[in-house]
């Protein structure tokens, strides 16, 4: 069978992600995958303005990204913007210029959408099981939560707390002042009463963090017992013990000892300080032993759903 070529863009608040793929009946091959830290967010996402200094910043990735799409031959482009466009005023005409300079098509995905195409990704990674679980996506601008297992999603929501703003909404001194994680934690509770009762009512036993953050935080864990991760992996486990270890670390260095743990990434040293004392705030809600962390998350929902596999997530992953 001669598979199909397709580029997935996923526009993130903080990272742009491009994923060009060979699709079969039943997998799909990886050709070539990068993220760069665009950081649309950044300078504006409080005003709810894409800045131009960002603007600038992602049409410089999209004329690369659409070189390597080029280079390919490929046709097939699926295109998705979320939080930091669909919540900025000047997000139209920003489509408009990339649709008039790079032909590309982008799909403005409500929050709805999103969590949705982050479960299909979560559980295309073959991380879910029949326990019920609180799956999370910590984005530039919104955090998805979905709950659910690996036969479907009961409940999902997107709220617009994502490391981008609470960085500009809290994150004033570095390191982080014991105050402002007190603060933070105040905005948390008054912005995730929804998740809260969804708890209540579902009462999920696992947490499954997916991509970004969770990535950084598993390449920390394993940098620390002196492993690297398998590229041909998806799930890794993080238990609780080893991440309030790596919390701990980051809220206590300045920018630059951050940068210094092995296993940080540039892209990630600013925001893992916010998106850690989220997922400690989350962890009082559902307390487990281990995180379940995926590397999989919307680009490969997306993936799934063009391959129509929404309920075969056993699928050979070839990377």
């Amino acid at each position: 069978m001669i598979p199909t070529k397709a580029a997935i863009i996923d526009m993130g608040t903080n990272t742009f992600h491009l994923l060009l793929v060979e699709l079969y009946a039943d997998r799909f091959e990886t050709i070539y995958k990068e993220k760069i830290p665009v950081k649309i967010g950044q300078g504006g996402i409080s005003r709810n303005t894409i800045h131009p200094d960002a603007e600038k910043r992602a049409f410089h990735t999209l004329h690369h990204f659409r070189n390597l799409i080029d280079g390919e031959g490929i046709t097939n482009i699926f295109a998705f913007a979320t939080s930091g466009v669909r919540n900025a005023d000047n997000g139209k005409e920003f489509v408009s210029k990339i649709k008039e300079q790079f032909q590309i098509d982008v799909l403005v995905i409500d929050g709805e959408q999103e969590a949705q195409m982050i479960y299909e990704g979560i559980r295309f990674s073959c991380s879910l099981t029949d326990e019920t679980c609180l799956m999370m996506d910590i984005g530039g601008g919104s955090v998805e939560f979905i709950i659910g297992n690996s036969q479907e999603a009961f409940w999902r929501k997107s709220f617009e707390i994502g490391g981008q703003r609470m960085l500009d909404l809290f994150h004033y001194h570095d390191p982080i002042l014991p105050g402002e994680v007190e603060n933070l934690t105040v905005y948390l509770e008054e912005k995730l009463g929804d998740l809260v009762n969804a708890i209540k009512k579902y009462n999920p036993t696992g947490i499954v963090g997916s991509s970004g953050t969770f990535d950084t935080l598993t390449d920390i864990y394993f940098a620390s017992l002196h492993e690297t991760k398998l590229k041909t992996q998806q799930v890794f486990q993080l238990p609780r013990e080893e991440f309030e270890l790596i919390a701990q670390k980051l809220l206590t260095l300045s920018r630059e000892e951050r940068l210094l743990i092995p296993g940080m990434i540039e892209m990630r040293v600013d925001m893992i300080v916010v998106a850690a004392c989220l997922i400690e705030y989350i962890l009082k809600l559902v307390p487990v032993s281990t995180l379940i962390c995926s590397n999989f998350a919307l680009k490969e929902g997306a993936i799934a759903e063009l391959m129509g596999k929404h309920s075969q997530a056993n699928t050979l992953i070839s990377r």
